[in-house]
C-alpha cells in the first residue's frame, strides 16, 4: 500500500542546488520508524547532495493501523511524512508475521523498488551487528545495497546531537521494567536519570520513540497524551526496522508498556 504526500521544501537549501545543477544522485528508500534514530539519520542524509530519497518506508500493523512495534497511530505517521515532505510508502504487515512470511512480503516490495531504479536502502541502526548483517543479506537478494549513516557512532554523542539540533521526541514504548519512562519527552535531564544498564538511544530495544519536531519538519506534529497500555508478547517473529534485536528478544516475553498518542490540533 502506497500513500504519497506532496513534497514540500524544508529548511534545507541544498535541495535547490541539487535540482539546479542536476547532480548524479543515488536513488534511495529511507526506512522510517518515526523515532529519533530515524530522524537523526534522515537529517544527515538530507544534507548529502548525492542522495535522492524517493520514499519514507514504514512497516505498519495492518490490523491496528499503527507503526510496527512502536504502536504509533497511522495518522501521526502520515503527519510526520507530510511535514518532512517525502512520500510515505507503507508496507502493511500482520500483527506477528513469521520470519518466512515477513521475508516474502518485504522481498516483493524490495523488488518493486529495484524495478523503479532504486539502488540503496537507508537505516538508522547504530551498533547491532546481527541486524545489520540481516538487512544487508536481504537487500543483496533484491540487488540493493544498505547505507547506515549513524553506524558505530557513540550513542551518548548521538542523543546529545539530536537534542542540540532541536529535535523533540516522546518515549512511546518501553520494555516492561522501564514503565516509568513511557510517555515522557526525552531531554538531557531525563537522559541523565536513565538506568545505567540501558543504552541511552534504546538501541537494544529498551524503548522506542516518536519524533514530533525538529529541523527536518516544516511544522510540528501535534498530539495529545492518551492512555498507557501494557501488551504481553511472545518472542518476536519478524525483523522489520522497528523490531527487537536478537540480544533483547527475551524481554519480549514479558511485554511492553505503550503510551498512546492521539492526533491533536495546534
Amino acid at each position: 500500500m502506497v500513500k504519497e504526500q506532496t513534497r514540500h521544501e524544508t529548511a534545507f537549501p541544498f535541495r535547490e542546488v541539487k535540482e539546479k545543477y542536476h547532480f548524479e544522485k543515488t536513488p534511495c528508500i529511507f526506512n522510517w520508524s518515526g523515532g529519533k534514530d530515524s530522524a537523526l539519520a534522515l537529517y544527515h542524509c538530507l544534507k548529502d547532495p548525492n542522495l535522492d530519497i524517493r520514499y519514507l518506508l514504514t512497516t505498519v500493523n495492518d490490523s491496528a493501523n499503527r507503526i510496527s512495534m512502536h504502536g504509533v497511530r497511522e495518522e501521526l505517521l502520515i503527519s510526520q511524512a507530510e511535514s518532512i515532505g517525502i512520500p510515505l510508502y507503507q508496507i502493511r504487515l500482520p500483527e506477528m508475521p513469521g520470519m518466512e512470511e515477513y521475508n516474502e512480503i518485504m522481498g516483493k516490495h524490495l523488488q518493486k523498488f529495484k524495478n523503479e531504479g532504486i539502488t540503496h536502502s537507508i537505516f538508522g541502526d547504530i551498533f547491532l551487528e546481527d541486524l545489520k548483517k540481516y538487512r544487508e543479506e536481504r537487500l543483496s537478494e533484491a540487488g540493493l545495497k544498505a547505507i547506515f549513516p549513524l553506524w558505530k557512532r557513540d550513542t551518548t554523542a548521538l542523543i546529545n546531537e539530536f537534542l542540540d539540533l532541536g529535535f523533540r521526541t516522546m518515549i512511546v514504548c518501553t520494555q516492561h521494567h522501564l514503565k516509568e519512562l513511557t510517555g515522557k519527552e526525552i531531554t538531557k535531564d531525563l537522559v541523565s536519570k536513565f538506568p545505567e544498564d540501558i543504552d541511552v538511544c534504546g538501541e537494544n530495544g529498551e524503548f522506542h520513540t516518536f519524533v514530533f519536531d525538529g529541523p527536518i519538519f516544516k511544522q510540528p506534529v501535534y498530539f495529545e497524551i492518551g492512555d498507557e497500555i501494557f501488551k504481553e508478547y511472545k518472542a518476536p517473529k519478524s525483523a522489520d526496522d522497528s523490531c527487537l534485536s536478537a540480544e533483547s528478544a527475551s524481554e519480549a516475553t514479558s511485554g511492553f508498556w505503550y503510551t498512546d498518542l492521539v492526533p491533536g490540533n495546534s
